[in-house]
């Protein structure tokens, strides 16, 4: 092939991917579509298997052979099935034998709302309608009984029947509208018994499918998966059959009928997100209004809903499992709509649980993490690239209430080194090919910088707790855990006599546009753990050539670079820092740097105290060296140890 249809190639493998996947999801939901019988069974069996796993692995710790375990959680599930059933066929009886009876209570309550408005408002409208509908069933009615009257006056073809067909009839009639409910829970029970039978053997059959690359990571993260599935779905159903029972029980109370079948109700539509429990509550608010002739009913029932779902959804749901269930907003709309599509009501009621689903082995299987990407509430860039765009587009703001978040679970230092730093060598790169130049340069140097001025306003560098959003908490688990100095903050008393002073570290950033920003993080984690400091550019020293009388009180200078411009160039650095300030120790930060090979030739080619690359490195050698006595062979401990700092950073 020459170079040229090797380009269109390439050029074009973009469009033919997205008209491939396009096609896979058609061909997928077609037959998600037509085979909605097999599958919707199926996938019911697999959120009842989930729901019942934990249960039979409690049974199974009590000595309990697996089949017994099983067995026994089947039969638990099928009583509670045969309760709900029972309970809602009796509601909706009682309920069928009183509705004539609210058709004249709520005639006279949409006449009243009539009179108010003059007729002319809405319910006035909706007043002549029921009119109109009840005068044509009145009409349908007598016209009905004339044509029976007829018919009754007519002869009468009598035959004789030994009884067996009028028998066989009135069970026929009895029994069809049972069979498809029935076979439906009967084949849900089976294949959950089968799941739950073979789940070693169809998690191995997943690994497989997954891929058996890293063997030991797959099965853990299924394993893990699975467990957190299986607690998740079974505390939405535990939460959601608390609903159904207080609504139920409070519907009692107020006076409504049939309450348990409302509360019933109510908590099967909580799975569906955002609308259920409004779907849930419009039922018995129009029955509530047909009943009572009064408001009284119709105001308790609303009030009962307004406080049972708030306290729900937004204190007991966020102490058992969060304020996510790991999809975003859109990605819970938009499943509701393509499930409920797919599989009609019944769909609706799975797109949550069934979406969850996925996106769990999306985000623990990568060639299913496109799942994830799409659907998952975590971001779909990492926390540096995050902090690097809102950086280059000037969301400082946007940037503070994402780091104020992450300052909940993490300290200061964490969230520079892991988060600001990494996001500032990316954008070092661009810079470095010229891909941001001019204003945007400054756009992203001064937003940088804004950042930092609204992070001072932070009175501790240590974590405080606190809930996180979606964003945070993925930051939080890339970072990891603290270093052991980012949670140590010194008192006056704890440091030398040198280092008591208003500002004893003196911070100089280099020449390149994001020193500045850096250097400045680095002053602010300094005087956050308890040290004066205060931050100058050499072109600040350039324009004003400091004296010694300027230098009186500095104990240490931390020259900070995110990338030198050559050895001599720190060398030169060093020695005037020395003629400045000559009883100062020397810090150098090269936070570009990641070779611990490299670190390793700087640190012995360039006479310093210690030479860091991230923030937690600094620190923890700047608060050695302020609390030690100077000696040669305690630096060399301070060096060492901020090397084997660097090395471990580098390999994480």
């Amino acid at each position: 092939m020459d170079i040229v249809s090797s380009q269109m190639l390439r050029r074009a493998l973009p469009l033919y991917t997205a008209l491939a996947v396009s096609m896979l999801v058609l061909i997928f939901a077609v037959i998600l579509y037509f085979g909605r019988e097999i599958f919707v069974p199926f996938a019911l069996a697999i959120l009842l298997s989930f729901a019942l796993a934990p249960i039979v692995n409690a049974l199974q710790r009590m000595k309990l052979p697996q089949g017994a375990a099983i067995a026994g959680a089947v039969v638990a599930a099928v009583v509670v099935i045969g309760i709900v059933g029972m309970v809602v066929a009796n509601q909706l009886a009682s309920l069928a034998g009183e509705l004539p009876a609210y058709r004249t209570t709520m005639q006279e309550k949409i006449r009243t709302l009539a009179s108010a408005s003059d007729g002319t408002g809405p319910m006035g409208r909706a007043f002549q309608t029921i009119q109109e509908l009840a005068t044509d069933f009145e009409t349908l009615g007598s016209n009905e009984r004339v044509q029976d009257a007829r018919e009754a006056a007519k002869p009468t073809l009598v035959t004789l029947d030994n009884g067996s067909g009028g028998t066989l009839a009135t069970i026929s009639t009895i029994v069809s509208p049972l069979l498809h409910p029935l076979a439906m829970v009967g084949i849900v029970l089976i294949f959950a018994c089968f799941i739950l039978a073979q789940r070693e053997d169809l998690r191995n059959r997943f690994i497989r499918l997954a891929g058996t690359d890293d063997l030991q990571q797959t099965t853990a993260a299924i394993d893990d998966a699975a467990r957190r599935l299986s607690r998740l779905l079974l505390t939405q159903l535990a939460v959601n059959t608390l609903f159904g029972i207080v609504i139920g029980t409070g519907l009692w109370f107020i006076g409504v009928p049939s309450p348990y079948l409302w509360g019933i109700l109510a908590g099967i539509l909580r799975f569906v997100p955002y609308v259920g429990a409004i779907i849930g509550a419009a039922f018995p608010l129009a029955l509530a209004f047909a009943v009572d002739p009064g408001w009284s009913m119709v105001i308790w029932t609303a009030v009962l809903f307004l406080a049972v779902e708030p306290i729900l959804g937004h204190v007991i749901e966020p102490l058992l499992y969060g304020h996510t269930s790991g999809l975003s907003p859109i990605a819970v709309i938009l499943a509701a709509a393509i499930w409920a599509f797919l599989w009609g009501p019944v769909g609706l009621v799975l797109a949550t649980p069934l979406t969850i689903c996925l996106v769990v082995m999306g985000r623990y299987v990568p060639r299913l993490s496109t799942i994830d990407v799409i659907f998952g509430d975590r971001p779909a860039l990492s926390p540096a690239q995050i902090f690097y765009q809102r950086m280059l587009t000037g969301s400082s703001r946007e940037a503070a209430e994402q780091a104020n978040a992450f300052l909940r679970e993490r300290a200061l230092a964490t969230y520079y080194d892991e988060v600001a730093l990494e996001g500032l060598r990316l954008a070092h790169e661009d810079v470095a090919r010229f891909a941001v130049t001019g204003p945007r340069l400054e756009m992203l140097r001064g937003s940088t910088l804004d950042l930092v001025h609204r992070l001072d306003r932070q009175a501790s560098p240590l974590p405080r707790g606190g809930k996180l959003n979606a964003e945070a908490a993925a930051a939080v688990d890339a970072a990891g855990p603290d270093k052991e100095v980012a949670r140590i903050v010194k008192r006056r008393d704890e440091l030398a006599p040198a280092f008591r002073s208003d500002a004893p570290v003196v911070c100089v950033a280099g020449v390149s546009e994001l020193d500045e920003p850096l250097t400045e993080m680095l002053r602010q984690v300094v005087e956050k753990h308890g040290l004066g400091a205060r931050m100058t550019t050499w072109k600040a020293l350039r324009e004003r050539r400091p004296t010694r009388e300027d230098a009186k009180g500095v104990a240490l200078v931390v020259l900070s670079f995110l990338e030198p411009l050559s050895v001599l160039h720190l060398r030169a650095a060093v020695r005037e820092a020395h003629r400045i300030a000559p009883g100062a120790k020397i810090v150098i930060g090269i936070w570009r740097e990641r070779d611990s090979q490299m670190v390793g030739d700087l640190r012995r080619k360039v006479h310093a105290d210690a030479l860091v690359t991230t923030f937690n490195e600094a620190l923890d050698a700047i608060l050695r060296l302020s609390t030690i006595d100077g000696t040669k062979g305690r630096l060399e401990t301070v060096e060492a140890r901020t090397g084997e700092n660097a090395s471990a950073s580098i390999a994480a």
